[in-house]
């Protein structure tokens, strides 16, 4: 998905400093330096793409096309196309994903779920000699 589109722009911003208590839900790009309390979702309208940052807390359940975690979560995590865990990256909660990228020193204590669909998107393996 994002391989050759655009990512969405980063348009909402939830500073260091500031706690929400509560849901939130977003369209386009969302990053998070603060703490939330409460769910993340992304509005299904469009791609989208959310940035929780090394010194963010999230506790509550994450949804996004995109997902960049750096901080911690304590909930479950679903990143219906990319989820990359940055070496800061403490989850405690199940992540399910499509594609994952995780650097060293990421811990996840949660069980690693591929979505459904994500293992048959993959192309087939054709051999050379196959074409004898």
């Amino acid at each position: 998905m994002f391989g050759k589109k655009k990512q969405p722009p980063i348009k909402s911003l939830i500073a260091l400093g500031t706690r929400i208590e509560g849901n939130v839900i977003f369209h386009d790009g969302l990053r998070v330096d603060g703490e939330v309390v409460g769910d993340i979702r992304a509005s299904d309208e469009q791609p989208s793409i959310l940035v929780v940052s090394e010194e963010a807390s999230v506790s509550g359940q994450i949804h996004a096309d995109h997902v960049i975690i750096n901080g911690r979560v304590k909930g479950p995590v679903h990143a219906f196309e990319l989820l990359e865990l940055q070496p800061k990256a403490r989850i405690e909660g199940d992540v399910s994903y499509k594609a994952l990228e995780m650097h060293q020193g990421a811990t996840i204590s949660g069980q690693l779920k591929p979505m459904i669909g994500a293992l048959e998107d993959k192309p087939t393996l054709k051999l050379a000699a196959n074409n004898l």
